[in-house]
């Protein structure tokens, strides 16, 4: 009588190796959601930055100090087009020399921006 060859792997193997993968995936996580949002900071920040400086434009070209956001967003103005990264929202009016708060950045922080 023959016997055939066995291979694979038993359970007590597979149960380690997804021991394994699941402690790996523990000190991934954290990483990776750092990681998230330190980009959407970063992003919300240069945003920021961007308003802030086409705000500076429109007070230098019309002498004003306060500014709409709806007046310097848009196809043909200052900027064409900000997409929120974090649900954040930023400021409805600008004011020349008053720093840049911009709330709810991933729900819950807030970034401020000084010109």
């Amino acid at each position: 009588m023959r016997k055939l060859p066995t291979s694979g792997f038993t359970l007590v193997e597979i149960m380690v190796v997804v021991v394994v993968i699941g402690l790996l995936a523990t000190m991934a996580i954290p990483a990776f959601q750092k990681i998230k949002q330190k980009s959407q900071d970063n992003t919300v920040l240069n945003n920021a930055r961007q308003l802030a400086a086409a705000a500076d434009q429109y007070f230098l070209e019309t002498g004003v100090t306060t500014v709409a956001s709806s007046d310097l967003i848009g196809p043909t103005q200052y900027i064409r087009f900000q997409q929120p990264v974090g649900n954040e929202v930023y400021p409805a009016v600008l004011t020349q020399g008053v720093t840049l708060t911009v709330t709810g950045v991933g729900g819950v922080r807030t970034i401020t921006f000084s010109p």
